[in-house]
């Protein structure tokens, strides 16, 4: 454990005890009785806040042909309306979640909000394809500011049991979802009102999310430590590096130099990261979130789950335009189907956990997922949205509404209380992460088999690919997953958020 001082909390609220940890003092568990209304209220907002920055990430892209032609960007130029997004969340997210672990989560949260806000209404005025551009890298910014600290918000305003599990689905439900809804969202507001909406959406969400926060969250508990600056450094450099590696290699092959070139300067910047973070009392990334396959495989699962997904968004919103002549908003509301799955399960979930235990559950979930990935590998040209689609979805909803909340609560189970917030960050980076590494292995599939089987084949070998992520994670899970909450936990817990 980090030999770190905490700040007495300057709203008096405490991260909770796990069962082996001391009582709290008896001031902390007086500040903690706060009207369930209130407590209610403050996840509500943390809730909101995960899904626009999810939804950010796919909404853009319904929008980038009218964005194309309204600024004059190039084909390559164009890509950097979603990369330079991409780039500057997971770049950053490693450093942001050791920053807001000092300044304290709400406040990180609020301030990385009003700078999303403010980028946001920027690029929806973007005179030019560079300004737009510059937009979404200070949005990126301001994503990777407020995410880490979502998760430490859920962690220290419930406690372990039904509540936990309830609050935890909920914030699945707004990470598993956003990307469709993003896609939906996105068609209606392009078709509507033009791309700019695409970007002004955000505005009033976002002053929604700060006084929300203002209003109903407690400060958490602020680390009193100098910034590990060279861990600062390495992890930044490391992580942005690797994104923009695999992001390369997607557009423009394995084997290009640029690509080579940035994937050799994540490796010796993630090495050096490595050997920093051994010799520091306060680290931006703790090893000790690493020590053993027992932490290690949840983690990996996490970042192999997204990059199979991403074969499900990006393929079939490509087989459903250009195979089967979908509208984009066609395609939006096609995803239907999973969204309300996904909503359904995700609800129903936190009820059997505290019985049958996360490592169940969540290894059920990744099996139903690639299951449902499996069957959609088998599309061909032939297809109807009926016959080829909608049954496999179905079945998706049901996986990732099984699958996300679990794995989230071991990661953040086993991670040490004074780490929470790192743990919260490295999580979301593994998301963020395994989307690049989907978005190149898989693209590389794609292009590969639609060469030699036509469109509809590469679709289906792309999605085939991602279903063998999603196998691999659930043999991780499958072997070092755990229970989290027991059954005593149902009982002893406060009841369920919104109850």
């Amino acid at each position: 454990m980090a030999d770190t001082a905490l700040i007495p909390p300057t709203d008096g609220i405490r991260l909770p005890q796990r069962h082996d940890a001391p009582s709290a003092s008896p001031a902390s568990v007086e500040a903690d009785a706060r009207p369930t209304r209130f407590r209610t209220l403050g996840l509500i907002v943390v809730f909101i806040t995960q899904l626009m920055l999810v939804v950010d990430a796919s909404i853009v892209n319904v929008a980038l042909p009218d964005i194309q032609k309204a600024l004059g960007f190039t084909p390559v130029g164009l890509s950097w309306v979603v990369t330079a997004y991409a780039l500057a969340f997971a770049g950053l997210m490693l450093l942001s979640g050791k920053v807001g672990s000092m300044i304290g989560a709400k406040r990180a949260l609020i301030i990385g909000t009003l700078v999303f806000i403010v980028a946001s209404a920027a690029g929806g005025l973007a005179p030019t394809a560079e300004i737009l551009v510059a937009a979404r890298i200070v949005q990126g910014i301001g994503a990777a500011i407020a995410a880490p600290s979502t998760l430490v918000l859920i962690m220290a305003s419930t406690t372990p049991g039904k509540q936990r599990n309830r609050a935890l689905s909920l914030f699945v439900l707004a990470s598993g979802s956003g990307g469709a809804i993003g896609l939906i969202l996105g068609g209606i507001l392009t078709t509507g009102f033009g791309w700019e909406w695409v970007m002004f959406v955000n505005v009033p969400v976002g002053i929604l999310i700060v006084v929300g926060a203002v209003l109903f969250l407690r400060e958490t508990d602020r680390e009193r430590a100098r910034l590990d600056v060279g861990g600062a450094v390495a992890s930044t450099i490391g992580m942005v590096a690797l994104i923009y590696g695999f992001t390369t290699a997607a557009s423009a092959g394995w084997t290009n130099p640029v690509a080579l070139a940035a994937f050799a300067v994540a490796a010796v910047s993630l090495v050096t990261l490595v050997f920093l973070e051994r010799r520091h009392h306060s680290p931006v990334v703790p090893l000790q979130l690493f020590r053993g396959p027992r932490n290690i495989a949840p983690l990996v699962a996490m970042l192999l789950v997204p990059a199979g997904m991403f074969a499900f968004f990006y393929f079939i919103t490509l087989f459903t335009q250009q195979v089967l002549g979908f509208s984009p908003l066609e395609t939006g509301l096609g995803l239907l189907p999973f969204v309300v799955t996904l909503v359904t399960v995700s609800q129903v979930v936190p009820r059997f956990l505290p019985r049958i235990g996360e490592w169940i559950v969540g290894a059920i979930g990744l099996g139903m997922l690639a299951g449902g990935l499996l069957w959609l590998s088998t599309l061909d040209s032939h297809d109807t949205f009926l016959s080829g689609i909608l049954g496999p979805i179905l079945v998706m909803g049901v996986g990732a509404g099984m699958t996300f909340a679990p794995i989230t609560a071991v990661v953040m189970d086993r991670a040490p209380e004074e780490h929470v917030s790192a743990a919260s960050s490295v999580l979301q980076t593994m998301q963020q992460l395994g989307g690049s590494i989907g978005v190149a292995a898989l693209t590389t599939v794609f292009v590969s088999v639609t060469a030699v089987s036509g469109e509809a084949g590469g679709v289906a070998a792309a999605v085939l690919g991602g279903a063998v992520f999603v196998l691999i994670a659930f043999v991780l899970f499958a072997l070092w997953g755990s229970k989290v909450t027991q059954d005593g936990d149902a009982e002893d817990a406060p009841a369920p958020i919104g109850h």
